[in-house]
C-alpha cells in the first residue's frame, strides 16, 4: 500500500470545497470558462489594497543584508509588535508582542496551537456548521473532534456544548463571522460559551481553551462591534490570518495571539514556538512579516462584498429561496430545495452553478455559496438558481 490507511481515509472524506472546486476546473475546459458560474470555493476576488503594492515595492527594492535570512521562530519582533499595538488599541487589553507568533495563515495557527495543547484522544469541540478541514487538523495533531450544535439561526446552542464537554475536552473552536454561514456570534453567546467552558472546568478538574478562528473578522458589513474572545475566557487563543481582510489568501500570512490573561501563557508560547518549527512551517514568511507590520491598519474595501451579498441574497430569495442573511465573510448558507443536499447540487450543477454541499460541513439540508467571485460570474449564475429551484420543486411529493 503506498499511502497510509489514515491519510486513504481521510482523502476519502476529504474537502467538498476543493472536490466542486476542481468539478469546476474541468467543466471549464469542456464548456468554456464564460458557462460555468463557480461559486465554490472562499477565493477573495478583491485585489489588495494600495498600501500592500507600495510597501512590496519598497521591500523589493531593499537591498539591506539579512532581509531574506531566518528570523526568530515567533517572526520578527518589530511585526508581532506592530500586531499587539493593534490589539491592545482594538481590545484595550495589554498586549505585547510576546503574546504574538507569527504563523503561516491561519490555518498554520491553528495546527500549531493544536500541536501545543493535544495529547492523543484529547477532544476538541466544534459547531456544526464548521468548516471541514478543522476535521483533519484535530486527527492530525492526534486529537478526537466531537461536534456540537447551532439553533436555527446558526447561533451556538450552548446547552448542546454543555452536553460534549467531558474530562478529555481539551479545546472549543468557534468561527466567527462563520464559513460556511456568515454568521457572527453576539458578545452574549460568546459570554455564555466562556460560561460553560469555566464551568466543566470547574467539574473536571481541567484546562480548556477557548480557540477563535477568526481570519474574517474585519469582513463585518453591519458596522457591530466585534466580541473577541479575550474577555470571556482566560485560557483564549485567536489563530487569524490576512488572506481575507488584506486579499493575501495565497501568500499564507497570520498569526496566534494569547491572552495577555492566560495562566501558563509562556509555557504555551514555547510549545507554539516548538511546534511552529516542529511540524516544518519553520517561520512565516519573511517579506509579508514586513509588510503586514506596516499597514495593520488597512483592508480590502468590505463595502464591495457587501453588495456582492445584497445582489445575491435578494435574487435567491426572490426566486424562494430560504437563508439566513450572512452579517460579514462571504459566504451564504442557504437551505436545499431538495431534502438530499448533495442531489440539489447535481442539480445546481447541471446548470453550470457550482457550490458546496451542506454535508461538508456537518449540516445536511443547506448548501454554501461562495461570493467573492466577478460580477460576471454572479450575475450569470442567478439563471441557474432559478432554473435548479423551479426543477427541484417538480421533484418534491
Amino acid at each position: 500500500m503506498a499511502i497510509s490507511k489514515t491519510i486513504r481515509e481521510q482523502m476519502k472524506e476529504s474537502s467538498w470545497i476543493r472536490r466542486m472546486f476542481e468539478e469546476g476546473t474541468e467543466m471549464r475546459r469542456k464548456h468554456g470558462a464564460d458557462k460555468v458560474f463557480d461559486l465554490s470555493l472562499g477565493n477573495p476576488v478583491l485585489e489588495p489594497p494600495t498600501e500592500f503594492r507600495t510597501e512590496l515595492m519598497r521591500i523589493a527594492q531593499d537591498e539591506t543584508p539579512g532581509t531574506h535570512r531566518y528570523m526568530p521562530n515567533t517572526g520578527y519582533a518589530e511585526t508581532r509588535a506592530a500586531v499587539a499595538k493593534t490589539l491592545a488599541a482594538e481590545t484595550g487589553m495589554a498586549f505585547t508582542a510576546g503574546e504574538i507568533l507569527m504563523t503561516c495563515g491561519a490555518a498554520g495557527a491553528l495546527n500549531v496551537t493544536l500541536r501545543s495543547i493535544l495529547d492523543r484522544g484529547d477532544e476538541v469541540v466544534i459547531f456544526a456548521p464548521y468548516f471541514a478541514e478543522y476535521i483533519f487538523y484535530i486527527q492530525h495533531n492526534g486529537g478526537v473532534m466531537k461536534v456540537a450544535q447551532c439553533d436555527s439561526g446558526f447561533q451556538p446552542d450552548v446547552a448542546s456544548l454543555a452536553a460534549a464537554l467531558t474530562a478529555r475536552t481539551r479545546a472549543v473552536i468557534i468561527n466567527s463571522p462563520n464559513n460556511p454561514t456568515g454568521v457572527i456570534y453576539p458578545a452574549s453567546i460568546i459570554a455564555a460559551i466562556g460560561q460553560a467552558i469555566s464551568a466543566a472546568e470547574k467539574t473536571f478538574g481541567t484546562e480548556i481553551y477557548l480557540i477563535a478562528d477568526e481570519p474574517y473578522r474585519k469582513l463585518i458589513y453591519s458596522g457591530q462591534e466585534y466580541p473577541f474572545v479575550y474577555k470571556y475566557h482566560q485560557r483564549s487563543i485567536v489563530a487569524t490570518s490576512h488572506s481575507k481582510d488584506l486579499g493575501l489568501a495565497g501568500e499564507r500570512i497570520g498569526y496566534i495571539a494569547v491572552n495577555p490573561g492566560c495562566p501558563d501563557k509562556s509555557e504555551l508560547l514555547e510549545a507554539a514556538v516548538f511546534a511552529n518549527r516542529t511540524l516544518g512551517f519553520v517561520n512565516a514568511p519573511a517579506i509579508m512579516q514586513r509588510i503586514v507590520a506596516r499597514i495593520q491598519g488597512a483592508s480590502v474595501d468590505v463595502d464591495e462584498y457587501r453588495k456582492k451579498r445584497d445582489f445575491l441574497y435578494g435574487a435567491l430569495t426572490g426566486i424562494g429561496y430560504e437563508c439566513v442573511k450572512p452579517e460579514g465573510a462571504f459566504y451564504m448558507f442557504p437551505k436545499s430545495p431538495l431534502p438530499d443536499d448533495r442531489d440539489f447540487i447535481r442539480l445546481l450543477q447541471s446548470k453550470f452553478v457550482l457550490c458546496v454541499p451542506g454535508v461538508g460541513f456537518g449540516t445536511p439540508g443547506y448548501f454554501r455559496i461562495s461570493y467573492c467571485v466577478d460580477d460576471r460570474t454572479l450575475k450569470g449564475c442567478v439563471p441557474g438558481f432559478r432554473e435548479a429551484y423551479d426543477e427541484a420543486k417538480t421533484m418534491l411529493p
